[in-house]
């Protein structure tokens, strides 16, 4: 069967709400890393088949097709095309997905796979808060048909972050040491340069700007929670932030035609969905399903990347998958390092691999819950 190889994978640093990236035109904030692929493999970008980006909250200047827009800002040539994917906060990695599914099938040869998010400037929910306007309060209230499978059930991420909490029986307090602990692990791997290699500094900013030195355990007892008597603060959630994100992807014969060196190999791509009224539950049924297809089990796997958009998603991850603690997200999450949703599924795979390289390990296993209630999974092996 035919191969699909990562050959280079860079990102911008992850900007704070308001920080360094706000001010920053999405498209030129997603031609970023585009330019510094280019820059670093030397292909020649008329050889670009496709860009597949990740983005949601496409209206404004994310409108009108991102990835297109970011190509053609980045100086690739007029006929290399463009296409935005939307999968929530999964659409970046779904972007890898799709570039991997179109080399094996032999019909793209170099695709550049990414995502790009500035929710500085578009806040999160932006695209369905711009339905009341034409009388659409929410995507889904409005059918019928949704109505009559779903009811009224408030579709919310926050209440399916508590609903985890609660049915995995994971307290305030267990949650709070998670996020801490992702912060401590986030500001060793920056002290330790362990990101150096995958950030291409934009401007001024060099380095990713969410992880917080003066975090405490404390400092998050005292946080108010999201909802009145719950467990959830906005200290075990991802903050706002903004980035992008790319990754080279090649056939063996883009690989011998450009003299390219492939640094991993997609050994598994998978989709799954589940309750869409619990939203975040995805990863756990997508993984066994994963493991089962892969005929892996979870300690075959030496570092795992699982999206932390809440405490309480991975830690039922843990929970119901048995991996060791230490090779989750071990250079922190996104409670620490931000969740920039169109990109954040490119930087995960692209953290997972610097990763696997630094530490000498062969698998990885990238998950990340996604609205609608979905979870991709994808297995890299590293060369």
């Amino acid at each position: 069967m035919p191969e699909a190889y990562l050959v280079e994978a860079v990102r911008t640093p992850v900007g704070r709400r308001g920080g360094g990236l706000s001010s920053v035109h999405p498209a030129d904030l997603g031609a970023h890393p585009i330019r510094a692929l280019i820059d670093r493999t030397g292909v020649d970008p008329a050889a670009i088949d496709d860009v597949i980006y990740g983005c949601i909250d496409n209206l404004g200047a994310q409108a009108c097709d991102i990835a297109r827009t970011s190509a053609l800002v980045a100086g690739l040539p007029d006929h290399v095309p463009g296409v935005t994917v939307d999968r929530q906060c999964g659409s970046g990695q779904q972007a890898l997905s799709f570039a991997a599914q179109a080399i094996v099938a032999g019909t793209a040869d170099l695709v550049i796979a990414g995502g790009v998010q500035n929710m500085s400037r578009y806040p999160i929910g932006s695209a369905a808060m711009s339905g009341a306007a034409y009388g659409d309060p929410d995507p889904w209230s409005g059918s019928d048909g949704w109505r009559a499978r779903y009811g009224d059930t408030e579709i919310s991420q926050f209440r399916g972050a508590e609903m985890m909490a609660e049915k995995w029986n994971i307290s305030r307090e267990e949650m709070e040491e998670f996020a801490f602990t992702s912060h401590q692990r986030a500001l060793k791997a920056i002290s330790e340069g362990r990101f150096g290699r995958e950030i291409v500094p934009f401007g001024d900013v060099t380095a990713d700007e969410c992880p917080r030195a003066d975090t405490t355990k404390e400092k998050m007892a005292g946080l108010p929670p999201i909802a009145p008597g719950g467990r959830l603060t906005a200290g075990v959630s991802c903050p706002i932030s903004d980035g992008a994100a790319a990754i080279l992807i090649a056939s063996e014969q883009a690989v011998r035609t450009h003299g390219l060196t492939p640094r991993a190999r997609v050994h598994h791509i998978s989709v799954l969905g589940a309750d869409p009224t619990w939203v975040l539950t995805a990863p756990i049924p997508a993984t066994e399903r994963a493991l089962q297809k892969t005929g892996m089990s979870i300690g075959d796997f030496d570092v795992f990347e699982v999206n932390e958009a809440f405490a309480s998603v991975v830690q039922a991850w843990l929970i119901e998958t048995g991996a060791d603690p230490d090779r989750v997200n071990p250079n922190g999450g996104a409670i620490a390092l931000g969740h920039p949703i169109g990109a954040s599924g490119a930087r995960l795979m692209i953290t997972m691999l610097h990763e696997l390289e630094r530490t000498g390990g062969r698998f990885g296993l990238q998950t990340m819950c996604e609205g609608g209630g979905q979870a991709n999974v994808t297995v890299i092996e590293r060369l």
